[in-house]
């Protein structure tokens, strides 16, 4: 493989003027850009992104800005993020965001070509004045888990989840269904859980059984929140059969209740989860699977092709998701 040394050698000149060529400097001649630039071509040299970012004051980090990143959705993006980051030449720097007001802080500061190179957000928002800034900055930004028009992004269409939910619980014969999801009150501007509900809603009432306003419930993002949701939902005097709760961790928490009751899974309640993480497929939990690693792979490859190209136009990926049955969904009694 071609160092930049051999370049310099075979041009004529000193490494430097070669960093400049690479770099765009104008301070090099029209000739010897063109010598350089030949003999690059002919040897085959590609820079590495690291030198390339040291060569402009940049830092040599990914930055990677993640709400609630302990939750296990979001450990799966990071691992698939963090196995390609690990094998080119920069360095993975997680900013955890908790607070509105972090994620303010987490925005602008990695947002600074000398605090990290590159930016990788994952489930939260932009308003328009935010992506101006993103795009026009010298910090190239791609979203994970998120549509944003105007940067590149991967992410899944919620509402087709939803659907695809009600609609295997439909055709397990169930009409009174419940939804368990998330609130919003740290105020990122979430919208995953919304989206997966209309599209539950959207297939209850095409298929004449539109879903019970009473019958829905949201709250932290947590399994012990579902719990205690669900709890809720089983006191009432007509419970539902089936709950489709937005996350497989906050379907064991409606497991977990039902259970508590002396109620049989799937026999008296019907439960779905979504995301498929490891852990769903020992319990036995049907869900809506989306490719969380995989997705996390992608971004990371989306960027570091931004990192090597500054100038190339990356669009948007949208992933499929899939209906995984497994034990936890039957016929309601």
């Amino acid at each position: 493989m071609a160092t930049i040394q051999d370049v310099a050698r075979a041009a004529g000149v000193g490494v430097g003027t070669v960093s400049r060529v690479l770099n765009g400097s104008p301070l090099v001649s029209d000739t010897t850009r063109a010598r350089v630039q030949g003999v690059i071509d002919e040897l085959g040299y590609r820079p590495s992104s690291l030198a390339r970012a040291l060569s402009l004051g940049r830092s040599a980090t990914v930055a990677v800005i993640v709400p609630h990143f302990t939750r296990p959705s979001a450990v799966e993006r990071l691992r698939g993020l963090a196995d390609v980051i690990k094998e080119s030449d920069y360095d993975l720097v997680l900013f955890d965001v908790e607070t509105s007001d972090q994620r303010e802080q987490r925005f602008s500061m990695a947002a600074q070509a000398d605090r990290a190179a590159g930016l990788v957000i994952v489930s939260l928002s932009a308003d328009p004045d935010e992506v101006g800034r993103l795009a026009g900055a010298s910090v190239p930004a791609v979203f994970l888990d998120r549509h944003v028009e105007g940067l590149p992004d991967v992410h899944i269409d919620d509402h087709a989840g939803g659907r695809m939910a009600a609609e295997h619980l439909l055709g397990l014969g169930h009409r009174r269904v419940a939804f368990v999801g998330d609130d919003d009150e740290a105020g990122f501007g979430f919208t995953s859980s919304d989206d997966r509900l209309a599209g539950y809603r959207e297939a209850l009432e095409a298929a004449g059984a539109p879903l019970d306003p009473t019958l829905v419930r949201t709250g932290p993002p947590s399994r012990e929140a579902a719990h205690r949701l669900t709890a809720d939902l089983l006191d009432r005097p007509e419970p539902p059969t089936a709950v489709f709760a937005v996350s497989d961790l906050q379907a064991f928490g409606v497991i977990e209740a039902a259970r508590e009751r002396g109620l049989d899974v799937p026999g008296d309640l019907s439960v779905m989860g979504f995301d498929d993480i490891d852990v769903s497929a020992y319990l036995g939990l049907t869900t809506v699977r989306q490719p969380l690693y995989h997705s996390g792979r992608l971004a990371a490859e989306m960027l570091l092709h931004l990192l090597d190209d500054a100038g190339a136009e990356v669009e948007g990926v949208a992933l499929p998701v899939e209906l995984v049955v497994r034990k936890t969904t039957g016929p309601p009694r």
